[in-house]
């Protein structure tokens, strides 16, 4: 009781919570200025894809890292193999760092490529040293390229993707070409549902909108094309930090480079169907982008660049900062319920309400817009259910987030953890009975805390007839639950194939 009197009579503590909802309004407003941004900026799309002249057709080195990809190393190198592209001007590099089986299918499949005339390539090094930049680096150092092309193991790109791809580098200031994401199992479950629409966010908004606005964005680790000299040029691949893709990126367009995205061009991927990879991954590129934000933002803010190039730049690096603020927010949470219970229904009116219904509002345009964009908005009540999906999950990733980008700021470097890829397709496929997993770590036990005393702080509310902030606590223990549960079933359901 005495907790409670304290915390009724600290001011302070709405002041903390309404300038944490005013830090995360602004990247929520942001989602929106995209949005805006992609129909002012944006030309008719048929003009983004430029054709290359027979004659002028570049030699291209397409690498493929590859480490522990049993269940899909064969199918991307035959995906490849059939790439729509003179074969005297194309040399194919297998990066494998496997230590597992992966490493003997690769090189009879290599084997059997090169018997048929492909100029092909089996790379394999004695250490990961820099993990997959180490890779593309070492890879680079053999190369015959003056282009080269970037296809991570879970990809399989059309036979047209790079012929649609090369004719922009008739430019020579175009640094690096980018085509779209595509999502092979994005009906899998619900999981990949949510995942295939927070991408879709990404690459059919922002990336548009930023490139057509003459803003920096990113190279995304795979299928994009570089131009080799432009990479060398701005310092070659890194493994200082875990997003390598990004720290170049920013460091090419930082020495003037330009960069090209083709949204027409799509090149289909496998999404992680288990939760705890799914995790494992959304930790390694919060964590990257916060490094990447600690090591380059300050260049960036001292730049000769535009204002409004440095303020997208800004909010781009530290989108992450958001699971930050967010975690604080749930934590002031119980507190912030025990103060406003003396103000009552109009407390809860003059802020819950005006919060619930902008940021409602920017979410269903950003992810609206993304699905309308690509002729997927047909079903109303679907989309809204996935949308609360992943807004709860969006929250149940807070500490998982949060400790990934406090990570990156406190420390340079880590053991990069990939995804598995399990080759996995139809509903009818299980990924359980695969070899590779991502175990669970002790980060889900702050999470199963956090869920207690999000319930605690539910029970609160309800006890007290705040009614208004009861949706906003449901979600975010739905967003835990989700969470927490699927960690824990995924966990104990992989079965290792005897």
């Amino acid at each position: 009781m005495q907790v409670i009197s304290i915390f009724k009579s600290a001011a302070l503590i709405p002041t903390i919570y309404l300038s944490l909802l005013s830090f995360i309004s602004l990247y929520s407003f942001h989602r929106l200025l995209m949005v805006w941004r992609l129909y002012k900026y944006r030309p008719i799309p048929s003009k983004s894809i430029k054709p290359c002249l027979d004659d002028q057709i570049p030699k291209v080195t397409i690498q493929l890292p590859i480490f522990n990809e049993m269940y899909v190393a064969e199918r991307l190198i035959d995906a490849v193999s059939k790439l729509n592209y003179p074969q005297d001007k194309l040399e194919i590099q297998v990066l494998d760092d496997s230590v597992d089986e992966t490493q003997w299918l690769c090189t009879d499949k290599v084997a059997e490529l090169h018997a048929q005339g492909y100029n092909i390539h089996y790379i394999h090094r004695d250490n990961r040293q820099g993990f997959k930049a180490g890779a593309l680096a070492h890879g680079l150092q053999v190369a015959s390229g003056e282009l080269v092309m970037i296809f991570d193991a879970d990809f399989i790109p059309q036979s047209d993707t790079l012929l649609k791809m090369v004719g922009h580098f008739s430019d020579p200031d175009i640094a690096m070409v980018q085509a779209r994401w595509g999502h092979i199992n994005r009906h899998y479950s619900g999981l990949t549902e949510i995942q295939a629409l927070m991408l879709d966010g990404h690459f059919m908004i922002e990336q548009i909108a930023r490139y057509h606005s003459g803003c920096f964005f990113n190279f995304n680790g795979t299928a994009g094309m570089w131009r080799v000299s432009a990479i060398d040029d701005a310092g070659g691949w890194q493994h200082t930090t875990l997003t390598e893709d990004l720290d170049l990126s920013y460091r090419a367009q930082l020495r003037d480079w330009r960069f090209v995205y083709l949204p027409e061009v799509v090149v289909p991927a496998e999404l992680p169907m288990e939760m705890n990879s799914f995790k494992s991954q959304q930790y390694r590129w919060a964590k990257g982008s916060s490094q990447v934000a600690k090591n380059l933002l300050a260049p960036v803010l001292n730049s000769h660049l535009p204002i409004y190039v440095k303020f997208e730049a800004l909010l781009h690096l530290t989108n992450n900062f958001n699971y930050l603020l967010l975690l604080f927010l749930l934590v002031l949470s119980l507190p912030y319920q025990i103060y406003i219970d003396q103000h009552k229904w109009t407390w809860e009116l003059y802020v819950y309400l005006p919060i619930f219904l902008i940021t409602s509002f920017n979410l269903l345009c950003y992810y609206g817009v993304s699905q309308r964009e690509q002729g997927l908005f047909k079903n109303p009540w679907k989309f809204g259910a996935h949308l609360i999906l992943l807004m709860s999950v969006g929250v149940g990733l807070a500490v998982n987030q949060s400790l990934a980008v406090c990570d990156g700021l406190l420390k340079t470097g880590a053991d990069f953890v990939r995804t598995p890829k399990h080759g996995v397709v139809n509903r009818t496929e299980r990924w359980s009975r695969k070899r590779y997993s991502t175990a669970k770590t002790w980060v889900i036990y702050l999470e199963l805390a956090m869920l207690v005393y999000l319930l605690l702080t539910f029970v609160f509310a309800l006890q007290h007839a705040h009614y208004l902030s009861l949706p906003f606590l449901a979600m975010f223990c739905l967003g835990y639950m989700y969470i927490l549960g699927l960690s824990f079933w995924h966990g104990s359901t992989q079965v290792t194939p005897g």
